[in-house]
């Protein structure tokens, strides 16, 4: 049986994401989530929250910096990773979830004044990532944005879903 390791939440960033490069040029975005936890304490029912190291790579991370602050929801779909190193003397170790997929959710301060509320999936791999149209999900005119689906103009909606 193969071992399985894969990691999906939704949380709230607790600060403004990090953009650092490795010594040899690669992309390193790292932030942290919030994920409440509902647990009964006696008669009532509270909230606990529990914190997650993001790790994100490469352009992606670049890309998704910007967009990455205190606040905001995010969706992670990812890994566990263990960190192992010394530091005085002694080995010490660090788990931290290396981001597959990586969605923004509505919430949380707004991104920017283009109105780009999030929504958008956006999956890579350390090498890059390739869309199944061919491109690298990515290009130089600004932000993602939704197309709305469906029937248009004329199908009694101004906007995409309101949520």
């Amino acid at each position: 049986m193969a071992d399985l390791n894969h990691v999906v939440l939704i949380g709230r960033l607790t600060r403004d994401a990090e953009l650092k490069y490795t010594a040899n040029g690669q992309a390193v975005c790292k932030f942290s989530i919030a994920v409440n936890r509902r647990k009964k304490s006696g008669d009532q029912w509270v909230d606990e929250a529990n914190f997650f190291d993001i790790v994100v790579w490469g352009r992606q991370g670049e890309s998704l910096n910007q967009y990455l602050v205190k606040g905001k929801l995010v969706g992670v779909d990812g890994e566990l990773r263990q960190d192992r190193w010394e530091q005085d003397g002694q080995n010490r170790s660090k788990v931290e979830i290396v981001a597959n997929y990586l969605q923004l959710l509505g919430g949380g301060p707004p991104v920017n004044s283009g109105g780009f509320s999030g929504g958008t999936s956006v999956p890579y791999g350390q090498g890059g990532y390739q869309d199944r149209r061919g491109g690298d999900g990515f290009s130089d005119r600004g932000p993602p944005t939704r197309e709305p689906q469906g029937g248009g103009a004329g199908d009694g909606f101004a906007d995409d879903i309101p949520f």
